[in-house]
């Protein structure tokens, strides 16, 4: 990645104010470009930057290379937040080529010296503030908290939350008290006390009130987003009491606590929405002929994209015929679900006209080319004639179905490539091969093989390697095939279909 592909960046960010900032780094962390108003902010030399890598050790720091390890790994935009600063990191991708990370700094109004004198713990805090909310993730962020204040200011940490809609400061009554659940704890946890032995838990308290609640040794602090409390810290010494200082302390950390939970929570939400629209969109496929045993998985993945364009389909054709079919429509997102339940729509009435699989496609790309809206899509189409034996095959720039024979072996199958759908190219073109009794047909979406810094033939070439075992079902052999290649950690959605031809059983003659 040079600096002159960057120009779009540079020059979006050419008419901010001093007090914004924009650097972008490659893959290794190192600069590529860096205006003057970052350079100041974040305590850089603008000349010569380039190329070095970033001083972690200035101060105000700009976050660190596990946060940005995790940004370059999941996508999830991450912000460091410091008493004069806030830098928040993006994933830069180039023709959907990872090449880096573009950090934008804001420059925040210092703390006055009253301030700073009066709570050196919260600063020590607030400059490795980027240990808490590093994901999008509930159950993460409230580890990183307790480990935050566990050893450290306390001996013992909880996290405390209430398990539905954040509540009012003031409306949590004794009704919410068996909702309440400790979310992670560090430290001696038997310093913190449980609810069955408070008449009213310190972390209730806390929470009703909305303010800190100190109890002996025991100090507990309201996570209040958006003046709704959402739960409380709890934390915990042997000897000696809190301070005001300390209360400070656990009042920054509870603060960033609550809004990292809140938007952890929120994100959880809309997945979970998401999900639900996926599913609703990818029905099951149409039942295949008796002849034919199927089976299918859909596996989102957990890189925060909300909702993807894979699916999958079949239609039944006359004289016992089967047309399988796998699509995946280009990014991500509602738009993308729209549009792939647009294209199996479409796919449904072309199917209907007994074509051949390469005509089928050649239909689709008319029909969707015709809509400017839709985005483009791959697909790959397998007519499967049990009764003759032999499986019609042709794509739409997707890639090969895997055949795995009786005896568990796999093998990739050669299928011209043509456009995808929806570019109005046409140009495609029908393959067959002969097909066994107990052959299984694996169709799939690139979510399943493809890995970054990995070649695509090397990722085909390890699912060629799986071997399935002779006498497995269509269901066992989909779990072998997810559990080789990892799916459950792909990049990218994963939908796979397994299509077997029934052995036709045999009729003994006396």
């Amino acid at each position: 990645m040079s600096a002159d592909s960057l120009g779009g960046y540079q020059s979006a960010y050419s008419q901010a104010p001093d007090s914004v900032g924009l650097a972008v780094l490659d893959t290794d962390t190192r600069y590529v470009f860096a205006d003057p108003a970052y350079c100041r902010i974040a305590g850089e030399e603008c000349e010569g930057l380039a190329g070095s890598p970033v001083s972690w050790g200035a101060r105000p720091r700009v976050g660190s290379t596990l946060l940005l390890t995790r940004v370059l790994a999941d996508g999830a935009s991450r912000t460091h937040v410091t008493p004069s600063s806030r830098c928040t990191w993006h994933r830069l991708t180039i023709h959907g080529e990872v090449v880096g990370v573009v950090g934008v700094i804001v420059e925040t109004a210092p703390t006055s010296a009253g301030e700073l004198q009066a709570a050196p713990s919260y600063l020590s805090l607030a400059e490795t503030g980027e240990g808490i909310g590093t994901t999008l993730d509930t159950e993460t962020t409230c580890l990183e908290v307790v480990s935050y204040l566990s050893p450290g200011v306390a001996d013992a940490a909880a996290v405390d939350l209430l398990p539905s809609s954040p509540l009012t400061t003031g409306d949590v009554g004794r009704e919410d008290l068996h909702g309440v659940y400790r979310a992670a704890v560090s430290g001696r946890e038997e310093l913190l006390g449980h609810s069955s032995g408070d008449a009213v838990p310190l972390s209730v308290r806390a929470m009703r009130t909305g303010r800190p609640v100190l109890d002996e040794r025991r100090l507990a602090m309201p996570l209040i987003a958006d003046n709704r409390a959402i739960g409380a810290v709890l934390v915990a010494r042997t000897h000696g009491r809190f301070t005001q200082e300390d209360v400070r302390s656990v009042q920054a950390v509870s603060a960033r606590a609550a809004i990292a939970i809140e938007h952890a929570r929120q994100f959880e939400q809309a997945q979970r929405t998401a999900f639900k629209l996926q599913r609703a969109l990818l029905t099951d496929p149409g039942l295949p002929h008796p002849n034919i045993e199927l089976a299918t998985r859909y596996l989102p993945s957990g890189s925060g994209s909300l909702v993807g364009g894979d699916w999958f389909e079949t239609v039944r054709l006359h004289f016992g015929r089967t047309l399988l079919v796998m699509g995946d429509v280009m990014g991500h997102g509602v738009e993308a679900a729209v549009d792939m339940n647009s294209y199996r729509s479409t796919l449904r009435e072309v199917a209907a006209n007994d074509l051949p699989p390469h005509r089928v496609l050649r239909q689709l790309d008319n029909a969707i080319s015709e809509a400017a809206t839709r985005r483009p899509a791959t697909c790959l189409l397998v007519r499967v004639d049990p009764a003759r034996g032999m499986g019609s095959f042709a794509s739409a720039g997707h890639l090969p179905p895997a055949l795995f024979r009786r005896d568990g072996v796999a093998e990739l199958i050669d299928v011209p490539v043509g456009p995808p759908l929806g570019t109005g190219l046409g140009g495609y073109e029908i393959v067959s091969r002969g097909l066994q009794q107990g052959d299984t047909l694996l169709l799939f979406t690139d979510g399943l093989v493809e890995r970054r810094r990995e070649d695509i033939d090397a990722s085909l070439a390890r699912l060629a390697q799986v071997h399935a075992g002779p006498g497995s079902t269509v269901d066992e052999l989909l779990d072998i095939v997810l559990d080789e290649l990892d799916a459950e950690h792909a990049e990218d959605d994963v939908a796979v279909m397994a299509a077997r031809i029934r052995r036709r059983p045999v009729v003994e003659h006396h």
